[in-house]
């Protein structure tokens, strides 16, 4: 726990300035309201007895009492204006360092985990972080310094008694101390499934059409049912523990101000010769302050479940920064002048090393050739591409491109060398022009216009209402098609040596495919192609046919050849045009 927040409190270290004025305005705040109960005090003594109080010298305290209570007042305010700040802007540096941390990890890592999931590291489990420190700053500074000044405020009026009230403190920290350790596990379990439900919401969530097509609404909420009431009990649990503490402390802390006033009033008598005597504006002063001696320990175990609910979400912020990054690259040599030849030397990978799956491929590639990767769904076609980007690397062998083995290149001139359409289109939220300019964000929107002609997708885009300017996302109402053509547009406009289409037509009206189809002929043209084929009718002119089965290439080579080799691609092909 220490370790983790001495980890959170490093991200505070460049705003100093703030803990330093925190602390300063926490001082004064609290120092000036300790004094109250002295003014207090000798106001009830100027009350001493019926047609015997001294009017103007109360009236003089009273003055007094007020200018205090208003000075310490804005002094606090400005101790949690310090205190806000510093919380905010340490956590916004977190926020910031975890989003750059989720740019820098494998994409492996990503696979493995849930968007859901991830979502909630990123913002859910900061914001529990920032609220875990507004109290924590907050009660630990003011709290501090209440102790320390009470204690001193109490000896001077009477040490006996005080140090009565140092000797029974102690049973509040063991109190609370016991009570933490149990409280720990449970927010750690439910920080886990709060990420599991938030997942499995998103997704649900994204995926509307197909949980109703597949009619998966009720196994849906059986499923989130399942995590949501595991995350209720172990809530429950957390929550019982946590919020055993305060009033435990307040039992003790009611122990320890009963035998203050017990003793003191025995002093105000003169039945005691251990307090000595003491007059009732003293004992008055004295159980204020006693009063106020135990209210940090009171607000402080008050603020111990948002302290352990942070340290669990800290926790799991601190396993995303503590992954492994993918290597730097920055002093390998930069990719130029591609001229697309590709060549694969006894490839083997998997990512799994329990389960082989491509073994010694290999393969040359000349510069503008064709090549299509084919083969029944789930198959790993998707797995050369992935190599061939590095989004993961091989275990043994080599992958060169332009006689450069890829691992001595930039993985950034690298993947710029290709230009990918995926089958799934994205846009993001921002102008039609700027969609288009993705990878070319300095083309003029006279190189926008001409890419969107050449995939005919000028004449649905001049149709919209700001044309090139209007604002789109994911859900502005462009149907796939439309979002299709703006993902093809940026491969056109970007005019890579490379191309990886990933079945990029399959969206797209017949009509339209054959406009596109004349139109990727043309951007083909001298360069190198990788064509991720589901329909085997439209690869049937590519120069090499990769066919894969079960994460390994079985058989390669064009389509004459392979059809006449009678193996899998010739079933494949046949069965798709089996009458």
């Amino acid at each position: 726990m220490f370790k983790t927040l001495k980890r959170v409190f490093s991200y505070a270290r460049p705003y100093i300035a703030y803990f330093v004025l925190t602390v300063l305005f926490a001082a004064l705040g609290v120092s000036l309201s300790l004094a109250v109960p002295v003014f207090i005090g000798n106001a009830v003594d100027c009350c001493i007895g019926r047609e015997n109080v001294d009017f103007g010298r109360l009236k003089v305290i009273v003055t007094e009492l007020a200018v205090i209570v208003i000075a310490s007042g804005l002094f606090q305010w400005l101790m949690s204006l310090c205190t806000n700040k510093l919380a905010f802007l340490t956590v916004r540096d977190l926020r910031a360092d975890v989003f750059g941390k989720l740019e820098r990890v494998p994409l492996k890592y990503i696979d493995g985990h849930t968007k859901g999931e991830l979502t909630s590291r990123v913002i859910n489990d900061i914001e529990i972080i920032s609220d875990g420190l507004l109290q924590g700053f907050t009660q630990f500074f003011s709290g501090i310094i209440t102790v320390i000044g009470t204690l001193i405020f109490m000896m001077t009026i009477n040490v006996k008694i005080a140090i009565v009230v140092v000797i029974l403190t102690p049973l509040s920290f063991i109190a609370a101390s016991k009570i933490t350790k149990a409280t720990h596990d449970s927010y750690m379990q439910q920080s886990k499934l709060r990420g599991d439900m938030v997942g499995l919401a998103e997704e649900m969530a994204g995926n509307q059409k197909i949980v109703k097509s597949f009619v998966y609404g009720e196994r849906a909420e059986e499923r989130f049912e399942q995590i949501n009431t595991a995350y209720g009990k172990i809530g429950t649990k957390a929550t019982f523990f946590s919020s055993m503490t305060n009033p435990t402390t307040r039992f003790v802390n009611g122990l320890i101000y009963a035998a203050v006033g017990l003793l003191g009033a025995l002093g105000a008598m003169g039945h005691s010769a251990f307090v000595g005597v003491m007059s009732v504006g003293k004992l008055s002063s004295f159980l204020a302050y006693s009063n106020q001696y135990t209210k940090p320990f009171n607000e402080i175990s008050g603020v111990f479940a948002e302290l352990q609910n942070a340290v669990a979400s800290a926790q799991r912020v601190f396993e995303v920064l503590d992954e492994e990054e993918v290597s730097d690259d920055s002093d390998l040599t930069k990719l130029t002048d591609c001229t697309g030849d590709l060549r694969f030397s006894d490839v083997f990978f998997s990512y799994d090393p329990k389960t082989q799956l491509i073994q010694n491929f290999s393969l040359d590639v000349r510069s503008g050739q064709r090549v299509a990767i084919v083969g029944p769904t789930g198959c790993g076609k998707s797995t050369i591409i992935n190599l061939l980007l590095r989004f993961y690397d091989i275990d043994s062998g080599k992958i060169e491109v332009s006689g450069h083995d890829i691992n001595t290149v930039t993985r950034d001139s690298l993947r710029s060398s290709f230009g990918m359409v995926l089958q799934e289109t994205w846009v993001f939220t921002g102008t039609v022009a700027e969609n288009i300019a993705y990878g070319v964000p300095d083309a003029t929107r006279e190189q926008v216009v001409e890419a969107a002609k050449s995939v005919y997708a000028h004449g649905f885009i001049k149709r919209l209402p700001n044309g090139y300017d209007t604002v789109i996302s994911e859900n502005s109402g462009l149907s796939q098609g439309q979002k299709q053509l703006i993902c093809i547009a940026r491969i056109m406009l970007m005019d890579p040596p490379m191309l990886i289409l990933d079945e990029a037509t399959s969206s797209i009206d017949l009509r339209t495919e054959q406009r596109i189809q004349k139109a990727f002929v043309k951007l083909m043209e001298g360069r190198t192609s990788f064509v991720i084929a589901h329909r085997l009718s439209t690869i049937k002119k590519a120069d090499t046919i990769l066919v894969m089965k079960r994460g390994n290439i079985i058989e390669q080579g064009d389509h004459n050849q392979l059809m006449a080799n009678g193996g899998f691609y010739s079933e494949l092909y046949n069965s798709q045009f089996a009458s």
